[in-house]
């Protein structure tokens, strides 16, 4: 028989989800500690778009440090990020029926390669297309600061790996029967709003030509998280006939 949240018990779930906070705080933890030995080289990839460090400046006496602290945090979440889908899925495993728990767990390693798919996509197609737009519009020489351009390319680089996971996320939910592809259709204009929404939180400027770079492929990713909310939908029905 399969069990539900309702028959868990509830300080035994609350202290299940402190462990795997625990677990995925030091997931954390050790991924920074080993983007740290590699922040360097972290450095100086982020800093190629715009043409390496001498097309940048830094003011103030902390920048450095908190440009620093923004790449190793942003390197330590990517390193641990499938450790913690894992734990995300032991949490609510207890929860799942028996095919639900074998798709989730599926998707797991999934999960990770659509975020560094995401991620990949800011730094290779997204970067090099917005910063010499950017920077090259009439006026003076743009010598960004440091800071601030990392604040620009960490954000872009960690929303878009977000992002990457919504049409999974979609289907998953699809396949467990909490959302429909008709529903997701009906919804597309709410949709719009919320990813606008995201795209102004993103972006560390209110232009409205860095919120549409992101809301571009946002919108993409929605639409086919939709068809494959259809393909979910019919592979849940089939084995509903055969069971």
């Amino acid at each position: 028989m399969e069990k539900n949240y309702f028959d868990i018990d509830l300080p035994m779930h609350l202290n299940e989800l402190r462990t795997r906070l625990l677990y995925a705080l030091l997931a954390i933890v050790v991924g920074v500690v080993s983007a740290i030995i590699f922040a360097d080289f972290l450095l100086e990839l982020l800093a190629r778009p715009i043409g390496g460090f001498d097309r940048l400046v830094s003011i103030q006496v902390t920048e450095n440090f908190t440009a620093y602290f923004k790449v190793t945090l942003l390197g330590g979440f990517i390193l641990a990020f499938p450790f913690l889908l894992l734990q995300l899925y032991l949490f609510i495993s207890p929860g799942l029926k028996q095919h639900e728990r074998r798709w989730i767990l599926i998707s797991v390693p999934l999960a990770s390669a659509l975020f560094i798919a995401g991620a990949a996509f800011a730094y290779l197609v997204m970067l090099p297309a917005a910063i010499p737009f950017l920077t090259q519009i009439p006026g003076p020489t743009v010598l960004p600061k440091w800071n601030d351009y990392i604040k620009f390319v960490t954000s872009l680089i960690f929303w878009m790996g977000l992002s990457f996971e919504m049409p999974l996320v979609m289907f998953l939910l699809a396949k467990i029967g909490l959302v429909t592809p008709k529903g997701l259709l009906k919804a597309w204009r709410y949709a719009i709003v919320i990813i606008a929404i995201i795209a102004a939180a993103a972006t560390p400027t209110p232009d409205p030509i860095n919120m549409a770079l992101l809301m571009l492929p946002l919108l993409f990713l929605y639409f086919l998280g939709i068809l494959l909310a259809v393909f979910a939908r019919k592979k849940t029905d089939e084995y509903h006939l055969n069971h």
